[in-house]
């Protein structure tokens, strides 16, 4: 890998490690302030919004300065809602804040690998990247759940400084204070993260980046290998966005945990999505990423699985394997999109577009099970529909593809041997 890689996955790692420790937290401060049972689903789909409503002016943001800086100023604005939510704001506005850092970083984060990466080594730069991503979110709830425990968050809570009143009283405010830190390490990190040779294009009017924005979209939707790992990679990634907070609900009522137990919990998937990560990344090639979509189909009845689990010794294989064939799906269909989208239209507009597709599917799958726990759903009755939601889409995509390689078959052969020869 190229010099300037380490220092890339070290920023990203330590700001994703700091987001979901912070979402641990915010649950924490909800449930403590007996906040309604729709506010904690809710966390996912706002942390999301500004993903959206952004997306046409972050991927032309991206490309318009060098990306390092661009990945400063969004790790900035995490700290910035980090401190409204340490100091009185509602849980639900600060982490939308930390979301909008978020998704400014997103395409930065994400284009530098192919502005420093030869194609060659996209697949196995993605599977690094992505490996430390989803590290990251299991070890930052992990880390959460420690902090705001009685252990850790007793001996920060008695840490008397003189004549300093800080106004931190509670467990999830103490662990609040030390994520802050996470967030300063990453932006250390960003200030070193070397300036690449590729060109900067300047940013237009608004109205000319939605058209833009609009266009890029359309594009990648009608590439007919973008279409398909676009569309996998989003119902992925929905699914994912919101699975982490069902498992609070389905550690509570499968297990009875408390919220620092089933961040516990959680930190048993890393074994399996990490090795499924760097598993795919050394064995899979790009022009063959679209091969692992009928697995895919099965993760939809792995979820449903989660409901006839009732003790401690079967969750953790069960999670292990889970995790790691996600690790495994997500790292050769995000190569493909970032190759096609680059291919299209640029690193940085085409992460946005992905983004934009992904983060609406958290958004709308998070709505939906905002209002499903509303209505008075348990949280088997939404594991079994989000189940059935990805096996029924992922089948319809593996048809939509193979429908693909008949009517489109030499447009395909054509893209497939672009993929085949950057991959050498």
């Amino acid at each position: 890998m190229k010099k300037g890689f380490s220092t890339i996955m070290s920023a990203q790692f330590f700001s994703s490690l700091a987001d979901n420790a912070l979402l641990v937290a915010a649950v924490e401060l909800l449930r403590m302030s007996k906040a309604p049972a729709w506010q904690v689903p809710a966390l996912a789909p706002m942390f999301a919004f500004f993903y959206v409503i952004l997306a046409p002016f972050v991927g032309a943001f991206a490309d318009s300065i060098p990306k390092g800086r661009v990945m400063f100023i969004a790790n900035s604005i995490k700290i910035v809602g980090c401190l409204m939510m340490l100091f009185g704001s509602h849980p639900l506005l600060a982490y939308a804040v930390v979301g909008l850092g978020a998704a400014a970083y997103s395409p930065a984060k994400y284009g530098i690998l192919t502005e420093l990466l030869p194609p060659s080594q996209l697949v196995k730069g993605n599977g690094w990247i992505e490996g430390l991503t989803v590290a990251s979110i299991v070890l930052g709830i992990l880390l959460g759940g420690q902090l705001i425990g009685p252990t850790i968050s007793t001996w920060l809570l008695s840490i008397d400084i003189p004549h300093l009143h800080t106004g931190i009283d509670t467990a999830p405010e103490a662990a609040i204070g030390c994520i802050m830190f996470l967030y300063l390490t990453a932006t250390l990190f960003n200030l070193r993260i070397p300036r690449t040779s590729a060109p900067l294009q300047p940013m237009d009017g608004l109205a000319e980046l939605v058209r833009d924005f609009s266009r890029c979209n359309s594009r990648l939707w009608a590439d007919k290998l973008g279409q398909i790992s676009l569309a996998t990679t989003t119902v992925l990634w929905g699914i994912f966005g919101n699975l982490r907070l069902i498992v609070f609900a389905w550690a509570a009522a499968a297990l009875g945990y408390t919220t620092a137990q089933a961040s516990n919990l959680a930190g048993v998937v890393v074994i399996g999505s990490v090795f499924g990560a760097i598993y795919a990344s050394f064995t899979t090639r790009l022009d063959r990423a679209t091969r692992v979509i009928p697995l895919a189909i099965t993760v939809g009845f792995l979820m449903i699985g989660l409901v006839f689990i009732q003790s401690l010794a079967s969750a953790v294989p069960f999670l292990i394997v889970m995790g790691g064939i996600c690790g495994y799906l997500i790292v050769p269909m995000n190569a493909l999109l970032q190759h096609r989208g680059h291919n299209l239209m640029g690193a940085g507009r085409s992460i946005a577009v992905q983004n934009f597709n992904e983060q609406a599917c958290i958004l709308g799958l998070g709505a939906l099970y905002v209002a499903m726990t509303r209505f008075g759903l348990s949280a088997f009755g939404a594991i079994v529909v989000f189940g059935l939601l990805v096996a029924l889409t992922m089948e319809l995509i593996r048809r939509w593809h193979n429908r693909n390689l008949v009517r489109h078959a030499d447009e395909l052969e054509r893209l497939l041997t672009i993929a085949r020869s950057d991959a050498h």
